[in-house]
C-alpha cells in the first residue's frame, strides 16, 4: 500500500499558495484494508475513506470508463493492481494531475510542472471530452488563476468547443452547473468564468438568458459584475450584479431552471427592481423616497442596504463614468435612519388601531424625513 498527497494540494503547493484541503490517493489497497486501519467507507460510486482523525479524504486509486452520454454515465474501476498514474489520468488538467509521496517526491507523469511554469490550462488526455462537467471546471480554473496570467492552451479550447458543438452539455444538470457556477463567483475574476464558457460557445447552452446583456448595454452584465467583484466578495451580490441587465422574467426563469438558491434569487431580483431606481433619490419626495424603501424592504430588514448601495454605486459609476463617487448612498442611509426613529409602538401605547395606525405611521415616517 502506498499513499500519496494529489490534486490540488500539490498543485498550490507548487504555486506558492494557501493550501487549504488536501486529498489523498491509496495505491495497492482494498476497501477491507481500509476499514481494517479504523477508516470508514463513504460514497457509493467509488471508495472514499475520511480520515478517522483529520476527516481529510482518502481515496482508492481507479480508473474510468466512458458507459453513457453526461457526466454520469461512467464505470468506475478500483483496485490494488491500478497504478498512480493511471489514477493521474482521469484527472482533467495536467496541473490537477500530479501526486507527491511522503518523502516530497512530485510523480507528474502528464506535464503538470512545465504547464505550471507556462501558465497553461492544459488537459490530460482525450479522455476529457468524456465529462461535459470539465467545461465548466476549465473556466473556474481559468478564473481562479488569471490573476496569475494562466490561459487555455490551445488544443483545450478546442476539445471545449467540440463538445458544446456536439450538445454535450445539455446533459448536465442543474445542481452541478450551479455548483461549478457558485465557486465561481468567489473568485478574484469571477466575469473570466463567463468569458471563457463564452469563448467556447458554451454560455449560450449554459446561459441562454445571460447572452443577450453580457457584453452588451451600458453597463453590459460584464461591466458590473467585474467592478462588483472589486469592492465585494459577496457571492450572492456578484450575482445580483448579473441580474441587473437582464429582464425580470429572464431573472426568474434561470433562476428556476439552475435551481438557484432562494437568497441569492431574492438579492438578484431586488437590484433588478430597485437599484436604478436609487440613482434618482436625490430628486424624489418623501413621499416616493418611503415608497421605494418600503418596496425594498430595508425597512425592516437593514442588512440589505449597505449590499444595494455598494452594487448601485458601482452601477452608476459605469453610467457616470466622469463621476468618483455616489452621493445618492448618504441620502439614502440618511432617510432609513430618519424613518427608524418613528417606532409603531409608541402609537400603539397612544391607543392608535387598526387603518389608523396603518396612516399615522405613515404620517410620522414623511415627516421624519424633513
Amino acid at each position: 500500500m502506498n499513499i500519496y498527497r494529489v490534486g490540488g494540494a500539490v498543485r498550490d503547493q507548487l504555486l506558492g499558495l494557501e493550501v487549504n484541503d488536501v486529498d489523498w490517493v491509496v495505491v495497492g489497497a482494498t476497501p477491507q484494508e481500509m476499514l481494517d486501519r479504523g477508516f470508514q467507507q463513504v460514497g457509493r460510486d467509488f471508495p472514499v475513506f475520511p480520515h478517522p482523525e483529520t476527516k481529510q479524504e482518502y481515496a482508492l486509486a481507479r480508473t474510468e470508463r466512458k458507459t453513457a452520454p453526461g457526466y454520469t454515465g461512467f464505470a468506475v474501476h478500483a483496485d490494488p493492481d491500478v497504478s498512480l498514474e493511471q489514477d493521474l489520468a482521469r484527472r482533467d488538467l495536467t496541473i490537477n494531475a500530479m501526486a507527491q509521496d511522503d518523502a516530497g517526491n512530485i510523480i507528474d507523469p502528464y506535464g503538470g510542472q512545465r504547464d505550471l511554469e507556462q501558465k497553461l490550462l492544459r488537459h490530460v488526455t482525450a479522455a476529457f471530452v468524456e465529462d461535459p462537467l470539465r467545461v465548466l471546471r476549465v473556466a473556474r480554473f481559468a478564473a481562479r488563476f488569471f490573476p496569475l496570467g494562466f490561459r487555455i492552451a490551445p488544443e483545450t479550447q478546442s476539445l471545449m468547443q467540440d463538445m458544446v458543438a456536439a450538445n454535450e452539455l445539455n446533459a448536465l444538470v442543474a445542481e452541478r452547473v450551479w455548483t461549478e457556477t457558485d465557486r465561481a463567483l468567489v473568485e478574484l475574476d469571477p466575469q473570466i468564468y463567463f468569458d471563457t464558457l463564452d469563448d467556447c460557445g458554451a454560455l449560450a447552452q449554459v446561459f441562454p438568458e445571460l447572452v443577450p446583456v453580457w457584453r452588451h448595454g451600458k453597463p453590459s452584465a460584464r461591466q458590473l459584475l467585474s467592478a462588483v467583484a472589486q469592492v465585494d466578495t459577496s457571492p450572492q451580490l456578484r450575482f445580483a450584479a448579473l441580474a441587473m441587465s437582464m429582464e425580470p422574467d429572464q431573472l426568474k426563469a434561470m433562476a428556476a431552471r439552475l435551481r438557484i438558491a432562494k437568497s441569492y434569487y431574492q438579492l438578484a431580483e431586488l437590484a433588478n427592481r430597485h437599484v436604478p431606481g436609487l440613482h434618482g433619490f436625490a430628486s424624489m419626495n418623501t413621499a416616493a423616497r418611503l415608497h421605494l424603501l418600503e418596496s425594498m424592504d430595508v425597512l425592516r430588514r437593514p442588512q440589505r442596504i449597505q449590499p444595494l448601495l455598494r452594487l448601485a454605486r458601482c452601477h452608476w459609476l459605469l453610467l457616470q463614468p466622469q463621476e468618483s463617487g455616489y452621493p445618492q448612498a448618504e441620502l439614502v442611509l440618511d432617510a432609513i435612519n430618519a424613518i427608524s426613529t418613528v417606532k409603531a409602538d409608541d402609537l400603539v401605547k397612544q391607543g392608535v388601531k387598526g387603518v389608523a395606525m396603518a396612516q399615522a405611521l405613515r404620517l410620522k415616517r414623511l415627516k421624519a424625513q424633513i
